[in-house]
């Protein structure tokens, strides 16, 4: 397995391109802004794009999905129901509200579901349902690795501030993160890589020391 990564827009979102290296299948994580350079990307991975999975609708993951529908329109769109009020209207408003451009993406094409294993190739990566930053936020975990969105963050978590957030929900899904194997990798949705473990020793949120933010 292969993961790339790009940051992309106003909000610095990480875009993860996930490469099974024996059958050359790929899947795009959150393709969030800069179409170009994401497909850019996708063309430099020599790759075949087989889905986009979306771990939540926020407008900052996922604005970039209309320009790779149009340039690979079999391209499945996989989002959790609960999110889509954020990836309908509820971006279109965001994006009104901080001023920033934005395409509405595709209608999703497939559902994720707690419990749901999704495959690429040779991997397979299981689906949690980890609400809190977003009702419909998802994590894929497998082969040692968590692409996890916006749940943590290294030396933070996600914001529980924002429309349909909850703290509650939020903390029950860290402390279900905080189970996996301590050198699991999380790939995130804003900044670098860290590990389970690392985020266990340092990070606040993760120990169970601090609430969820709110700004």
């Amino acid at each position: 397995m292969r993961i790339e990564g790009r940051v992309v827009g106003p909000f610095q979102e990480n875009t993860w391109l996930v490469v099974d290296e024996v059958t050359n299948r790929a899947a795009l994580v959150d393709p969030g802004d800069e179409g170009d350079e994401v497909l850019r990307m996708l063309d430099a991975s020599g790759a075949t794009l087989d889905a986009i999975w979306v771990t939540h609708g926020h407008l900052d993951h996922i604005g970039a999905i209309a320009a790779v529908r149009r340039a690979h329109p079999e391209v499945p769109i996989w989002l959790h129901p609960d999110d889509l009020p954020l990836y309908g209207e509820g971006s279109i408003r965001a994006a009104q509200y901080y001023g920033v451009p934005f395409e509405p993406p595709p209608a999703p094409d497939r559902t994720l579901a707690e419990g749901a294993r999704v495959t690429l190739g040779s991997l397979a990566f299981d689906v949690w349902h980890v609400p809190g930053h977003a009702p419909g936020h998802v994590i894929f975990h497998g082969h040692g690795v968590v692409l996890g969105g916006d749940l943590l963050f290294a030396g933070s978590i996600g914001r529980t501030d924002l429309p349909l957030a909850d703290g509650a929900a939020m903390q029950r899904s860290l402390a279900r993160l905080a189970g996996l194997p301590a050198a699991s990798i999380v790939y995130p949705g804003h900044g670098p890589e860290t590990t389970i473990g690392e985020e266990l020793a340092s990070n606040p949120f993760l120990r169970g020391t601090a609430h969820p933010i709110r700004r």
